[in-house]
């Protein structure tokens, strides 16, 4: 390891970089030596999966994840904890959907899952004739076309894409505005096919959205697994005429009460310069949101345990946020935003972990040029930790809406290949977390912060 420490000496001086980092590289690796030899995000992720489970915003199993928040910040001994109240959306998947392919030789069961936000069908289901498409755009092309049938999005993730955010959303806009367009032109239901890159048959949810749609146009909407949706594809190839069956029995509520969990480590130097970091609390309700994102959460709040345990005392101040109702509406970042301006808070630095507890590569950032300058300096003291990537263009639903022209948005990019397999889906349990990975992807970010912290921004 000194070896290693003289070479990343060596690298840092050639490339002119005239700060402290033979002291931040020591630093850094007690992170990497804590997270690892002595973590608790993985301890916090257990719990949260198995003790608590699917959290969608407005359920019980939310609000018991608050009060599990605030009770396991309070005992890392901050200096700072409270809920900040927040409005949410509150909508129930209700009993298990149901749905069949209607061929010449008989019936062929389908997973499907009702999209968050989606109306009920009527009592006995919804049975019409199908029409694919393949974009929002061709509904609209289609208009009275599609009146009395079911519109089928089958827009797969475009797989040539080795950055899988960028394919999920390429195709994720069928989602979340087909039923919209659908419904406007007088159609049944809609299906959407899975926002997944491998054929399974785990059908993922997620948010939709009817828009200005009054009540009488909008209509049940859910999504059936990749398999499927070739299935159905290949059939209407052989007969235009296939029908499709779905039952779902959703509804949708008045908006809840609940909260963003927040702790603070206030800064010794400058307490009102804020750093923060954090994920969202809630999750879909179909599984445990162990990696959607519960990783992110556990991994935030390691963040301040590791500062704690080190004894490294910040000198800006250090947020901790658990976002809620980042799934279905947005509310938990879009009101802290609200109250950070409205108190004229100065937030310097926002870091979100929503992208999985894989292996950690690096970050994307959202920033000046000089901002970019600086952390691209930093680079080799993440070298000894395979962590290479600091791209431009980055950050997180819920710290974006902190985003200014002076300040630093990013975001923990892990390896992504994988994640579109379980996000949003039944499976996306506790068991498909690697331990060590959570904590990898925990140090990296405190180590990030910790280089905010000490230098600030440009």
């Amino acid at each position: 390891m000194k070896y290693a420490i003289y070479i990343l000496i060596f690298l840092m001086i050639s490339v002119g970089y005239s700060q402290d980092f033979k002291q931040d590289s020591i630093q850094i690796k007690q992170f990497y030596n804590t997270s690892l030899l002595n973590g608790k995000s993985y301890q916090w992720l257990t719990y949260l999966t198995q003790k608590i489970g699917g959290r969608l915003s407005g359920s019980q199993n939310a609000q018991k994840a608050v009060k599990w928040g605030k009770k396991e910040l309070e005992k890392l001994g901050l200096n700072k904890v409270w809920l900040q109240p927040v409005m949410v959306p509150h909508w129930e998947r209700g009993e298990k959907e149901e749905a069949f392919i209607i061929t010449r030789k008989g019936r062929v069961s389908v997973p499907v899952c009702a999209l968050g936000g989606s109306v009920a069908t009527k009592k006995g289901g919804v049975t019409a004739q199908v029409i694919e498409v393949h974009s929002v755009k061709e509904v609209e092309d289609l208009g009275e076309k599609v009146r009395g049938k079911i519109v089928f999005y089958n827009r797969p993730m475009q797989a040539d894409l080795i950055q899988t955010g960028a394919a999920y959303g390429a195709a994720v806009g069928q989602r979340y505005n087909g039923a919209r367009v659908a419904g406007k032109y007088g159609a049944v239901g809609a299906i959407v096919r899975s926002m997944n890159l491998r054929l399974d048959d785990f059908p993922h949810t997620g948010v939709m959205s009817y828009g200005d749609l009054p009540d009488a146009q909008k209509i049940p909407t859910a999504a059936i697994s990749t398999i499927a949706s070739n299935k159905l594809s290949a059939l209407l190839k052989t007969n235009p005429n296939t029908r499709f069956y779905f039952k779902q029995h959703c509804k949708i509520f008045p908006d809840a009460p609940s909260f963003n969990v927040i702790g603070e480590l206030t800064g010794s130097t400058f307490p009102d310069e804020y750093i923060v970091v954090g994920g969202h609390l809630d999750s879909w309700d179909l599984a445990e949101g162990a990696q959607d994102d519960g990783a992110g959460i556990v991994q935030s709040m390691e963040v301040l345990r590791l500062f704690k345990t080190v004894g490294y005392r910040p000198k800006r101040s250090i947020r901790l946020v658990l976002f809620m109702n980042e799934e279905n509406g947005s509310r938990g970042g879009k009101e802290y935003a609200r109250v950070a301006e409205e108190k004229k808070e100065n937030h310097i630095v926002a870091l979100e972990s929503d992208a999985g507890g894989f292996t950690p590569r690096g970050f994307g950032f959202n920033c000046s040029d000089a901002n970019y300058a600086q952390v691209l300096k930093w680079k080799p003291l993440f070298a000894p930790y395979l962590i290479h990537v600091f791209a431009r263009g980055g950050g997180g639903s819920d710290v974006g809406h902190l985003n200014t022209k002076e300040n630093v948005i990013l975001g923990l990019q892990p390896d992504s290949q994988r994640y579109f397999d379980y996000h949003h889906t039944a499976i996306d349990k506790l068991d498909i977390v690697n331990k060590r990975e959570l904590e990898l992807g925990a140090a990296t970010m405190a180590a990030m912060l910790y280089l905010f912290d000490k230098y600030g921004i440009k």
